[in-house]
């Protein structure tokens, strides 16, 4: 039998990176697929157990044209900008930079978390301003879980994060039309994914799902058939997890390179010569003493 059904179009499985303490899972973008509605990067961090006195620590770096999601299922991390925003996130909340014409940020474990065992777990993922807003203002908003409406019922309970899903609208504000839900299923329970948003994909965190008869285990993104409705169900005996995002096809192509994303590669080259000259808002307080160079090759 094929791995896939006339409901999913795309399997992608994700490339592993080992960042020193864990393990990262990138999912977009891939040679399968470079986006789904605005998201045009998806990165898994863990889960991993980080031993006390261990912590993450990704110093200041540049970002363009994109607005990050950072959403943790287990542990915590502290963000800081150029902007001034220091915040840290737990999970079930979320963490939306938009970084429009400019902004650099970190995120690091707190002393706090260093000093004891922190299990770490979650995503984050980055959404490509519409050309109108590439070159919006920077700015950062922390939303607590009091944001994101919850949907229960019959074995599945589903998290609004962003955009609006099952009749529900998250308070997380955005600049392009896209949704972004949390769904857990316990064992044999089934949720229909609706198919109003062209282009969906479900990245399985924990677990795993039967579509149309196909069994998926974790940590593979399933990019869905447009227009029509998907059953997911869970097939196995634990609580199967996974991130529901979408939306409608982006306005242009976009060319990603490093932490920089634009429609245009000409503002990627400026990009490229403001970091390394200099001429970034450079400065997080709080995290001024380290930064991450222009890499000298990155395709």
């Amino acid at each position: 039998m094929s791995d896939l059904s006339t409901a999913v179009d795309t399997i992608v499985i994700p490339r592993t990176s080992d960042i020193g303490n864990f393990e990262v899972r990138r999912a977009l973008p891939s040679a399968q697929r470079r986006s789904v509605g605005p998201f045009v990067f998806l990165d898994e961090m863990g889960p991993a157990l980080m031993p006390a006195e261990i912590g993450i620590d990704v110093r200041p770096h540049p970002h363009i044209g994109l607005e990050t999601v950072t959403y943790l299922f287990d542990g915590s991390l502290v963000h800081r900008d150029s902007q001034n925003n220091t915040k840290t996130i737990l999970p079930g909340e979320v963490n939306w930079m938009t970084a429009g014409r400019g902004i650099v940020h970190s995120e690091r474990s707190s002393p706090e978390a260093r000093a004891v065992a922190q299990r770490m777990f979650g995503l984050q993922m980055w959404v490509a301003l519409p050309r109108e807003h590439e070159e919006t203002d920077p700015g950062f908003v922390h939303y607590g879980r009091g944001a994101q409406p919850v949907i229960e019922g019959e074995g599945v309970h589903v998290q609004v994060v962003a955009g609006s899903l099952f009749g529900k609208t998250s308070a997380v504000r955005t600049l392009s039309p896209l949704f972004y839900g949390d769904i857990t299923l316990q064992p044999g329970a089934s949720v229909d994914l609706p198919a109003e948003h062209e282009e969906r994909a479900a990245y399985l965190a924990e677990g795993c799902v039967s579509v149309e008869g196909i069994q998926h285990d974790r940590g593979r993104l399933l990019v869905f058939a447009p227009g029509r409705t998907v059953t997911v169900t869970n097939t196995g005996n634990t609580p199967a997890r996974f991130a529901i995002v979408g939306g409608e096809p982006l306005d242009a192509p976009r060319f990603l390179w490093w932490n920089f994303v634009s429609s245009s590669k000409d503002r990627i080259e400026q990009a490229k010569q403001d970091w390394q000259r200099n001429r970034f808002d450079q400065v997080v307080p709080g995290d001024e003493t380290e930064f991450i160079p222009l890499p000298e090759n990155r395709a």
